[in-house]
């Protein structure tokens, strides 16, 4: 008799037990009766009839979200697989409905948003997928809204996470964006390589400029130098002809020493014409009897009296003026 008596007091005691439950937080617990909806319990310790009601099934309030993966195809008829992420949550106050309305909230939030998107992203481009991708968002998460409040859920946000186009699409659309980059190098480097020839073509015109002026420059003081030396030498009775002939040979001989003088230097300088050597001796007999002349000329002034008459005399034999009748200054 003990035995029965402690036996129906374990059972009393695990039926006052079963009678208490605790509700987590955001979490809501349905009660129902013999089958049928009773209340619906928050957070906190709560008390039940043991046997005649029973927990039904508990609803979470908290923020869900679902991934959800749809292949479909653009505009330009590419496939893409695009992600999109659904935040959603049960309503507080409509908790039955979420509860009873709905058995299987995900596949119905999956359904919408494959409707939505393979009715907006056939309307689009590949590339436009990308750039208005937001706005497929917006429309999915319109639609889920406007279905998914009748059963109890509100839709807190959707976002399009990621756009991937078939592998082949990828490497054209990488290969069209090198290309496009080496583009833009070639017209960088084309731009760079303008500038450098502008910039050295005006250095070479400038340098041109400089190197012509200065050899105007050395031509108009040689010629300078050469009326000067012509007038010295006319002044002491030499003709214009014969103070030429004199200058020539002298700057010819200057060139034979400037040559001379380089140990490297390989240069020979020859006549370049039959007649040039008949003509070059024949310049070299009249320098020299014009250098004789101006030495006797200069002895003479020294021995002249104070009167300074010019001293008179007789032109020297030249070949080159056989025909040409001499000019005296």
């Amino acid at each position: 008799m003990n035995t029965s008596f402690i036996f129906l007091l374990f059972i009393a005691f695990f039926i006052l037990l079963s009678s208490f439950f605790t509700v987590k937080q955001q979490t809501a617990v349905i009660i129902e009766r013999f089958g049928k909806f009773l209340s619906i319990r928050q957070s906190g310790l709560q008390l039940k009839i043991p046997l005649i009601d029973r927990i039904a099934g508990r609803v979470n309030l908290k923020i869900q979200q679902l991934d959800v993966i749809i292949e479909t195809k653009t505009k330009d008829n590419v496939f893409v697989k695009l992600k999109v992420s659904v935040q959603f949550m049960v309503v507080k106050e409509t908790v039955y409905d979420a509860f009873y309305k709905l058995e299987y909230p995900h596949d119905q939030i999956t359904s919408y948003v494959f409707d939505v998107v393979r009715a907006e992203v056939p309307k689009l481009k590949l590339d436009d997928v990308f750039e208005r991708k937001d706005d497929i968002a917006v429309a999915v998460k319109s639609e889920l809204n406007e279905a998914m409040t009748t059963y109890g859920y509100t839709i807190i946000n959707t976002l399009v996470t990621d756009i991937d186009p078939d592998i082949q699409v990828k490497n054209a659309m990488n290969r069209i964006n090198a290309a496009d980059r080496e583009k833009t190098v070639a017209e960088y480097e084309a731009e760079a390589s303008r500038i450098r020839i502008v910039a050295k073509a005006k250095a070479e015109a400038e340098s041109k400029r400089l190197q012509g002026q200065g050899i105007a420059d050395q031509r108009r003081e040689i010629a300078r130098g050469l009326v000067e030396s012509v007038d010295v030498l006319n002044k002491v009775g030499i003709n214009s002809q014969e103070a030429s002939a004199l200058i020539v040979v002298t700057q010819h001989y200057d060139t034979l020493q400037a040559i001379g003088a380089d140990a490297n230097s390989n240069l020979i300088l020859l006549p370049n014409s039959p007649q040039a050597g008949s003509e070059m001796l024949n310049n070299m007999v009249a320098s020299f009897s014009a250098s004789n002349q101006v030495g006797e000329m200069m002895k003479k002034n020294k021995k002249s009296t104070p009167k300074k008459a010019e001293p008179k005399f007789e032109e020297p034999e030249n070949p080159l003026e056989e025909t040409e009748e001499s000019d005296e200054v």
